[in-house]
């Protein structure tokens, strides 16, 4: 097997260790095969409350540097995302570099799955944008730290439907927060990034009663999903200048920020990608001022862990869409939260999910 090894302050340039993404973080793992082409990452946040899962994501970063940012932002966010779903698990996650429609390999996910064994159940992996059940397959090849694998195979199957049904959950609840009403009908919807999860998604809210917009950068997706259910395809030059009641991020991360802020007339955002806030404090801070209620990602996307957690916990995907229904009522808890105590919806959900940490972390030390 090629090296594996622990990230080296002298081995990477830029304030790494002092940043604030890498701050608590147990471990970063650099992974690299020459014969299959494999650059990947994989970041475990915590493992405190349990091994820590988390799904593999392949994109083409534009740098190395932005592969790393992302895949410490979203193992820290995995550690949440289990704490305050009420799991037994930690937090990690994986980043392949490179671009899934043409750099994917059997060869490739067989050579990552290796790597992930090597780690001995430290770190459990599963799907993320850019992988497929098959793809897992593959990884289960060389290793029994997997999961999202097809239910042929003893697997929960493909998580992003339970994915996308939180997401609807957390979104039906910030209607009901925001209108009083958790009818969706005529209420206008933009959906950015139409993957397994935006899909899924898009469908709920058509057969909801909503007026979809879609968006993403895959042309070949707009049209099927069109076609499928309707959605109208947002062809103006900026998404966030679009007249919409729910923005729903569903692509990558960062999209809520300064200039999108500024523009955005929206009422609600509840979407399903990861780290939608580009700063947490600084701007789920300025989407309260400007009124904008914001369904704190972790938590309304959690279903897609929740369905996986299923075959570590030997629960079925009945069950796991009942666990996930409760989104709903955790989203309106959090809502209140941040009204009563006056912070942002993202500090409200963050305390409850640092507290169960910090509490087991506690007992641990004693």
């Amino acid at each position: 097997m090629s090296d594996l090894k622990i990230l080296n302050e002298k081995e990477i340039t830029g304030p790494i260790f002092g940043a604030e993404s890498f701050r608590n973080h147990e471990q970063l793992v650099f992974c690299q095969d020459d014969e299959t082409g494999l650059k990947a990452i994989i970041g475990i946040h915590s493992t405190t409350l349990g091994p820590a899962l988390g799904g593999t994501r392949m994109w083409n970063y534009d740098n190395e540097s932005d592969a790393i940012r992302d895949v410490l932002r979203l193992s820290r966010g995995m550690s949440f995302k289990a704490a305050i779903s009420g799991l037994n698990l930690g937090g990690g996650k994986a980043v392949i570099i490179g671009d899934s429609r043409k750099d994917k390999t059997d060869a490739l996910m067989r050579k990552f799955g290796q790597f992930v064994n090597s780690l001995s159940g430290r770190y459990i992996t599963a799907e993320d944008v850019g992988i497929t059940t098959h793809d897992m397959e593959m990884v289960k090849m060389e290793t029994d730290h997997v999961t999202g694998i097809p239910e042929s195979m003893g697997g929960s199957g493909d998580p992003s439907p339970v994915t996308a049904y939180g997401v609807f959950m957390g979104l039906k609840a910030s209607a009901k927060y925001k209108w009083g009403s958790d009818d969706l009908s005529g209420k206008k919807v933009l959906v950015q990034g139409i993957g397994h999860v935006g899909e899924t998604l898009v469908k709920h809210l058509t057969e909801s009663g909503a007026i979809v917009t879609i968006n993403d950068i895959h042309e070949d997706r707009l049209q099927e999903v069109n076609k499928a259910y309707g959605a109208t395809i947002f062809r103006g030059s900026d998404i966030f200048e679009n007249d919409m009641d729910i923005y729903a991020p569903c692509a990558l991360g960062a999209t809520v920020n300064n200039e999108s802020i500024a523009k955005m007339n929206c009422q609600i955002i509840a979407g399903a990608a990861n780290n939608q806030l580009a700063n947490e404090q600084i701007h789920g801070e300025m989407l309260r001022k400007k009124g904008i209620l914001y369904a704190p990602d972790f938590l309304i996307n959690a279903g897609g862990l929740i369905n996986v957690y299923s075959e570590l916990a030997h629960y079925d995907r009945a069950e796991s869409l009942r666990n996930t229904e409760n989104i709903y009522n955790t989203t309106l808890d959090i809502f209140k939260m941040s009204e009563i105590e006056n912070i942002t919806t993202h500090t409200a959900a963050l305390k409850i999910a640092m507290d169960r940490i910090s509490k087991v972390k506690a007992e641990q030390a004693k």
